[in-house]
């Protein structure tokens, strides 16, 4: 059956890769953006995929959005809460901005986009949601404290969400993917990528669309029994 599905962050790395899959299932895909107007244009283009730009850290204008998306494409059914940055340095060096520019996009995220969809969901019966966390949410990472405290609340967000809309026919999942050869993972030093690769035990990076065929099962209807899960996509790097 096809659904609309917004991917944030749905233009770019893992998040344009999940909204090609999504739409290669048959679903409507709407991907939202908020930086960089080029790359968002040139995938329109390419996809076919409309895009809206607003800001997943502004509750108003998720708020905004979300209502003209659902007017213009239709009512909201699956969300990938995808969106994410990273402002790294070591704690004692790190800024308040640098500190709250990460929790607001990749964790108030999740409140401001959620919750203009949440209400459709349970009032239709049905929902799929899908969080992306990261491998260094579970584990830590130096010079990540703001970017892994983030993703690690993204963790429990998607725990107690699930639990709350379980009888309403809404599974909310995780997906905690560990190094992916996205554009910026890619532009590390050649001699640095080789020390990554070196822990991860398939010997390699993950792909994007490995990512992202895990978030087409997920939002399926065969997944329905699949909630409060954290699906870690890591190549074994880190197991729990």
């Amino acid at each position: 059956m096809s659904r609309v599905a917004l991917v944030t962050g749905g233009t770019r790395g893992i998040g344009a890769a999940i909204s090609r899959a999504l739409k290669q299932a048959g679903h409507r895909v709407v991907a939202n953006y908020h930086g960089n107007e080029e790359a968002a244009q040139a995938f329109q283009r390419e996809t076919g995929i409309p895009v809206y730009r607003f800001d997943v850290a502004d509750f108003d204008s998720c708020r905004e959005a979300i209502g003209r998306i659902e007017q213009e494409v239709g009512p909201i059914d699956i969300l990938v809460n995808n969106a994410g940055i990273t402002r790294d340095t070591t704690f004692h060096r790190m800024t308040l901005e640098q500190w709250q520019a990460v929790i607001r996009t990749n964790l108030d995220s999740l409140f401001n986009v959620t919750r203009q969809v949440i209400e459709g969901m349970r009032a239709r019966g049905w929902g799929r949601i899908v969080n992306i966390s990261s491998i260094n949410g579970q584990k830590g990472q130096f010079g990540q404290t703001n970017y892994s405290a983030a993703k690690a609340g993204v963790l429990g967000f998607t725990k107690a969400l699930a639990l709350e809309n379980a009888k309403k026919g809404i599974t909310v999942n995780a997906i905690a993917p560990g190094y992916i050869a996205t554009d910026m993972v890619m532009a590390v030093r050649e001699d640095v990528r080789q020390q990554i690769i070196a822990q991860i035990p398939v010997g390699r990076l993950g792909t994007p669309e490995e990512v992202a065929r895990c978030v087409v099962f997920l939002v399926s209807e065969e997944a329905g029994f699949i909630t409060g899960a954290t699906l870690t996509v890591n190549g074994g790097q880190y197991m729990i």
